[in-house]
């Protein structure tokens, strides 16, 4: 099942460019809003499998919205995968890798475009996302994929001047500057994929491929890592969690490259899709180092 947010409206797809209405299919018993789904996810999961008929609405890319657009918590990992530890100088974690947040003020669709910080490195990372669809708190890693709704495709945007400016790193700071979190296009349930487990991922600037991996390199699996959370935190329907990043990111590149004015971002996820970022100067002069 794949679930899409076109104009802040609830759409369970049909094809990549129509889907049926919620709302109007379900006669106002889910949606409109695609924040509330998650609070109801089980229900909503059960009356979505019985292949509801109702109004078919046809769309464009510029019309979607974050897959989940109100998340009380998005939580990003790092160092996730063992050639991106190596790449960035660390030894991979063997426990809980470094957790951090976006703030929802980052957040955005798939297709948006991400203004540089005067004098910023912005760089590139291609994350699988995952949206939770039922509370989790305390929950094994057997269990864990029964709290995800879903997954969709994720980039962790990241301004390096001001992540790693001293006298300590501003992680969360670094990583949210305005569209900085795009989502998207749609999410799609983990039954959907063919290995939830193992799906490619990657992103390319301008045509020239520069991350490629896969999620089973992954060190904490999804539901090793929805579990590890939910030991500290609790996780609510709708949050989201950025799992990590592969190798090949701009930063662990030598020499160091980041991304331009006029460039283009095309991230994807296999039994996903792809979203886009097109990167502009900053006209309003705030720079990395005043974040």
């Amino acid at each position: 099942m794949r679930l899409a947010n076109v104009d802040g409206r609830a759409v369970l797809l049909t094809t990549d460019a129509a889907g049926i209405d919620v709302e109007q299919a379900s006669e106002g018993k889910f949606g409109p809003d695609p924040a509330s789904i998650y609070e109801n996810w089980d229900a909503f999961r059960a009356w979505a499998d019985r292949a509801p008929a109702g109004p078919e609405v046809a769309f464009t890319r510029s019309r979607l919205g974050p897959p989940s657009p109100a998340p009380r918590q998005i939580v990003a990992i790092g160092l996730n995968y063992h050639a991106h530890a190596a790449e960035s100088g660390f030894e991979s974690p063997d426990r809980l890798p470094p957790t951090f947040t976006k703030f929802r003020s980052a957040l955005t669709g798939p297709d948006a475009e991400v203004v540089i910080p005067a004098g910023g490195t912005v760089d590139w990372e291609v994350e699988l996302v995952a949206v939770i669809g039922r509370t989790a708190t305390g929950v094994s890693p057997d269990d864990a994929w029964g709290h995800v709704a879903g997954v969709t495709i994720g980039q962790d945007i990241s301004e390096r001047v001001s992540q790693l400016a001293g006298p300590a790193p501003q992680f969360s700071l670094g990583k949210s500057f305005p569209n900085f979190a795009p989502t998207g296009p749609w999410l799609v349930t983990p039954d959907a994929l063919p290995d939830r487990d193992d799906v490619g991922l990657g992103c390319a600037v301008d045509g020239e491929t520069v991350q490629d991996g896969r999620t089973r390199d992954l060190i904490f699996p999804v539901a090793r890592l929805v579990a590890e959370l939910s030991r500290t935190i609790t996780l609510y329907p709708g949050d989201i969690v950025f799992t990590g990043t592969p190798s090949g990111v701009g930063l662990g590149r030598t020499p160091q490259r980041f991304l331009q004015p006029g460039e283009e971002l095309v991230s994807w996820i296999e039994g996903i899709g792809e979203i886009r970022q097109r990167f502009v100067a900053d006209s309003a002069g705030i720079t990395g180092e005043e974040a």
